[in-house]
């Protein structure tokens, strides 16, 4: 583990736990045979082997779960969003037993989207004369600065073009779909409009995805999509899982709006949710709706893809778009307080629609003496301009490489070398700080005011470990962005005493003395801690 740990890097999607893979022992009894085939190969009992899937080591009965054998089998570890790496944080708490949440060894990358395969023909030629054939080739730190000239003549062209496409291609998916039931196909000529705002969604019907967040109140949605002078039109896809019988209803609730005689020309459900029909809705709808349940959207990017064809989110703030948001790239729904989840869907679907009534819907119709929206136009050229190249597979990827790939392939080099001599010395050092480690004791600190610092000292027993493998660090819990962490000073040996040493360390006086206490944890400049060695003593 020592050796190989440090070259595996592993990323967690999911923002449940019950989102993990678990195997009860009934089914691991099933490979039985292959396990002890393994523990006889490698050396290690299967109960320990086994112990790399628990929270609980001791605990026969507990299930195997792979994530948590991901996570100690890696040095590094990330989540797919910065709200998902502190989601991240919570679930794999258990793993480092008395260490804060904030410690616990999760990072972050936010996903990100490959744009080539998601650009409509007119965006791909809008960008190609902004940018060049090869602005996917590399990184794309330039790109901004590059598209941010484009017109509004330009913009509002294409923007134009992608909404004709899509409106087209829904009719002629209708009439299939018509056909293939025996009906009138013709109907499906008089559907939509090229020419009108045209929102958009897609996604897995499921409860938390909250698909019917619009449909909170039906007589608003309704004057909404056929207001005589500024209506609006929806084009939705997406499946449920057979299993999923409330995601079932949610969709079905969808399809009886469509069918009402008032609402068939302003809502289409495009049948067989597949990547082709996924492109053609980020490629032709002004906006796109996202209305998960906070915080279970891990990052999700279904969003992102409208971005290089000049749509604009309407969101909540989960996932990418808690990132992503300003005023002048889109419209954010709630404010990511922690209601209960009735009130808060009660309270979205209220502010969902008064986002598209007061604010989508006026600024796509205010029109100028030349019928341009210019409000709209500077918002998709914000949004086309400063999201889409950070919300690039160049990014994420770029990103990957430089902070964890690179640094893991390194350090994996390292620890291999010499016939692993640095990885059997890390191990070494582990076995040290585990048979010390009960005998460790940390006394009562003294605390002096000084010109507006607080000075600890602290007598602090090592016994049997040496004070070049641990670190003795004064400590308060997070207030906001971070905990305070003081690394402690080693000072005179305590006469008498084996192996013992007053610490000393400073901090500012801002906070209450009391906040303070004294930890020591294992110190060695070649491991990742905790990640690698989740011990921790604490003073109190």
């Amino acid at each position: 583990m020592w050796a190989t740990r440090a070259g595996n890097v592993f990323t967690t999607h999911t923002p449940v736990s019950a989102g993990f893979d678990r195997f009860t022992p009934p089914m691991i009894e099933v490979y039985a045979r292959y396990i002890t085939e393994l523990s006889s190969e490698i050396g290690l009992p299967v109960k320990e082997i086994l112990a790399l899937g628990r929270a609980d080591a001791c605990a026969d009965s507990e299930a195997f779960n792979t994530a948590y054998l991901a996570m100690r089998g890696s040095a590094r570890s990330i989540g797919v969003s910065r709200q998902h790496e502190a989601v991240s944080r919570r679930i794999f708490q258990p793993l480092f037993p008395r260490w804060p949440e904030h410690d616990v060894p999760v990072g972050h990358i936010t996903n990100g989207v490959h744009v080539p395969s998601w650009d409509s023909v007119e965006a791909d030629r809008l960008w190609t004369d902004a940018c060049g054939k090869e602005r996917w080739r590399s990184a794309p730190d330039s790109l901004a600065e590059q598209v941010s000239g484009l017109t509004d003549d330009v913009l509002w062209a294409m923007r134009c073009d992608c909404r004709r496409r899509l409106v087209y291609g829904a009719r002629m998916r209708l009439r299939r779909q018509l056909a293939s039931r025996g009906l009138a196909s013709d109907a499906a000529d008089r559907v939509l409009d090229p020419n009108i705002l045209t929102l958009g969604s897609a996604h897995r019907f499921t409860g938390y995805k909250r698909p019917n967040l619009l449909l909170t109140d039906l007589d608003r949605l309704r004057r909404l999509l056929t207001d005589p002078t500024r209506p609006a039109q929806l084009v939705f896809a997406g499946k449920a899982h057979p299993a999923d019988d409330e995601g079932k209803r949610l969709l079905q609730e969808w399809l009886a709006l469509a069918l009402e005689p008032g609402l068939r020309e302003r809502i289409v459900f495009l049948e067989d949710y597949d990547l082709a029909v996924a492109q053609e809705l980020v490629q032709g709808v002004d906006v796109w709706i996202n209305t998960p349940r906070r915080p279970w959207e891990a990052c999700g990017t279904s969003g992102m893809k409208v971005l290089v064809n000049g749509g604009i989110n309407v969101s909540v703030l989960d996932g990418w778009w808690e990132e992503a948001y300003a005023p002048e790239n889109g419209w954010a729904v709630g404010d990511g307080d922690e209601l209960d989840d009735a009130a808060r869907d009660r309270r979205d679907g209220t502010l969902l629609l008064d986002v598209l009534e007061t604010s989508v819907v006026a600024e796509f119709y205010e029109r100028d003496a030349t019928g341009l929206p210019r409000r709209w136009l500077a918002r998709i050229r914000n949004s086309l301009s400063k999201l889409t190249p950070i919300y690039s597979s160049n990014r994420m990827l770029q990103q990957h490489v430089e902070q964890l790939y690179l640094p893991a392939a390194a350090e994996f080099r390292r620890r291999t070398a010499g016939n692993a001599q640095e990885a059997a010395s890390l191990s070494a050092w582990e076995q040290r700080l585990r048979d010390g480690w009960a005998r460790l004791h940390i006394g009562e600190s003294t605390v002096v005011r000084d010109d507006g610092l607080w000075r600890f000292s602290v007598p602090v027993y090592l016994t049997d470990i040496s004070t070049d493998d641990v670190r003795v660090e004064l400590y308060a819990e997070s207030r906001g962005e971070s905990a305070e962490v003081v690394v402690m000073e080693r000072g005179a040996p305590i006469l008498g005493s084996l192996n013992a040493y007053v610490y000393v360390g400073a901090t500012s006086a801002k906070r209450a003395a009391e906040d303070f206490t004294v930890r020591i944890v294992p110190g060695h400049e070649g491991a990742l801690i905790p990640a690698e060695l989740a011990v921790i003593f604490w003073q109190r």
